[in-house]
């Protein structure tokens, strides 16, 4: 089933296949949340437990997705679960600055991460319905859609190279100067509550600044993640499972990966490499429905160019972080 031979709108998902995993994405959710309920720092074996769970369970899926529906289309969804995944080490970046900017206690920060990922995968779920929408009433979305991430690859370009990667100011977040505006905020940390009452007054809590500014980044990355997608399959009902299952993993990801984040200085690199490579890919597939004689990049060809690209700057980020202490390691950008 390749993008290029089928309707936008051909789908493998039946009514029943979309009730079951919905069901099955909010089952997940909720036991995160009660496994959250009792604030705790993460120890690493915990993490590691649930993170390895979050990747067998994607990649069991997959099997099940290749057996069942033919090779085409389980290249296509690995292929966007790996787009989606290396894009949500990036989504990690910005949380890690974020958490500590806001100075969000070692027992709350997996608490922040969840409220990220449930915003996150509705954002997604409204961006995939409007994205399909477009893909199949305005022939030029393609286009629109590779433009976008080009202009992204290029800031992500241009951000590297200045050493300004993942910069947080939070004083200049909307959401939170909005938030400030209407509510008053109490100085200190009151558990997970994002609200609290003193003295008859209602007030936000700092935990609810920085889950405000966890939802704006998530507005930011729905933005470019949802047409990286779609750059690899047309079919909504696997754009949508590739998102969540990338995004569900992330809560036990960043304890895992918090210590070695910095260390990969050149994933920035990357991420606009493959950015702009389905960019590309997107622009040809839309000149190919003009004019025939233009080629095509197929899925499994858009594969192997991506693992080669996170192997390399993974390489490289760690040959050129080798020999630098940890404590001078302060972000993507801390070695140009």
């Amino acid at each position: 089933m390749l993008l290029a031979q089928t309707p936008v709108l051909e789908t493998i998902a039946t009514p029943t296949l979309w009730a079951v995993t919905l069901a099955g994405i909010v089952g997940l959710l909720v036991l995160d949340f009660i496994v959250t309920r009792k604030p705790h720092e993460v120890s690493m074996k915990e993490a590691t437990g649930w993170s390895i769970f979050y990747v067998a369970l994607p990649l069991s899926f997959g099997a099940w997705i290749w057996s069942r529906y033919g090779s085409q289309t389980g290249v296509e969804y690995l292929t966007g679960y790996l787009v989606e995944k290396s894009l949500s080490v990036d989504n990690l970046f910005v949380f890690m600055l974020l958490l500590a900017a806001f100075a969000v206690p070692a027992a709350l920060q997996q608490r922040v991460l969840l409220y990220g990922i449930v915003g996150a995968l509705v954002l997604r779920g409204i961006f995939i319905a409007l994205g399909a929408a477009a893909l199949d009433n305005l022939s030029f979305a393609f286009l629109l859609f590779g433009a976008v991430l080009l202009a992204t690859a290029v800031k992500i370009l241009r951000d590297q190279r200045q050493g300004q990667g993942h910069a947080v100011d939070i004083d200049t977040m909307r959401s939170v100067r909005l938030l400030r505006r209407f509510v008053p905020v109490t100085n200190d940390y009151r558990g997970p509550r994002l609200f609290v009452k003193e003295n008859g007054v209602r007030m936000a809590t700092p935990f609810a600044l920085v889950v405000m500014a966890v939802f704006a980044t998530d507005i930011v990355f729905a933005v470019d993640s949802v047409p990286a997608v779609y750059g690899i399959t047309g079919d909504p009902y696997l754009v949508f499972v590739t998102n969540a299952f990338a995004l569900l993993g992330l809560r036990a990801l960043y304890f895992v990966l918090q210590g070695a984040l910095s260390k990969l200085v050149h994933l920035g690199y990357g991420l606009a490499a493959i950015l702009a490579f389905i960019g590309v890919k997107l622009v040809l597939h839309w000149a190919h429905g003009i004019w025939t004689w233009v080629p095509e990049i197929p899925t499994l060809a858009s594969l192997g160019v991506i693992i080669a690209i996170l192997a390399l700057v993974t390489f490289t980020s760690l040959r050129a972080t080798r020999d630098v202490p940890d404590e001078q390691l302060a972000g993507p950008s801390a070695v140009p």
